[in-house]
């Protein structure tokens, strides 16, 4: 492992972090087929991993009621941009185009997401997702009702400033540590993947 992920220490060997966090870098090295380097870097402090990814998955992973996975990458590509995080803009950017089957949102959204070719559903979710990572962030009833009529819920507005809150965070340890983004999530939903030889 290279020292080039982080200014801090990172594990030598997963072998000497514990079972938990090794199984969890293990999965997901098998469903990438690499290690995401925000892995390794949190790696550093084993409680802040666990608690930083348990919240990570209640956010991203549950059922919204109408946000999709998308819709949530979006969020998090849209507000990463604004923070100047290019490991949360190109890795998030890729589930973006995974997601959508658009190759060009991503990009799109991350440089400026008022002029990308969106509709008022998507420019008022993200208006609302950069007003909570970047400004005061507090919903009124004008916010409220913007949101309500383009069709989310108020679990759904939780979710858009839950999401802009969190990768905050994100957005400023990666900052801290230095950690750039893993070259493979460049081409991710540009390239097709390869699919393994048949036996």
């Amino acid at each position: 492992m290279t020292a080039a992920i982080s200014r801090f220490p990172i594990p030598e060997s997963l072998e000497d972090l514990p079972v938990d966090v090794r199984d969890a870098i293990l999965a997901v090295q098998e469903k990438a087929g690499f290690v995401p380097n925000v892995f390794l870097m949190l790696a550093h402090r084993p409680d802040e991993f666990r608690a930083f990814f348990a919240y990570h998955d209640a956010l991203m992973e549950r059922e919204s009621d109408t946000l999709t996975k998308a819709e949530k990458e979006m969020i998090v590509v849209a507000t990463s941009a604004r923070n100047r995080c290019l490991y949360c803009v190109v890795a998030h950017g890729a589930l973006v185009r995974i997601y959508s089957k658009n190759p060009l949102l991503a990009d799109q959204v991350a440089v400026n997401h008022r002029t990308a070719p969106l509709g008022e559903r998507h420019r008022v979710m993200l208006d609302f997702a950069v007003y909570c990572g970047l400004e005061v962030g507090e919903l009124d009833d004008e916010w409220e009702m913007r949101l309500i009529e383009v069709g989310f819920t108020r679990d759904d507005i939780w979710d858009i400033g839950a999401i802009a809150a969190f990768f905050a965070l994100s957005n400023r340890l990666v900052s801290l540590t230095g950690t750039p983004p893993n070259p493979e999530f460049y081409l991710m939903g540009r390239v097709p993947r390869e699919k393994p030889a048949a036996q």
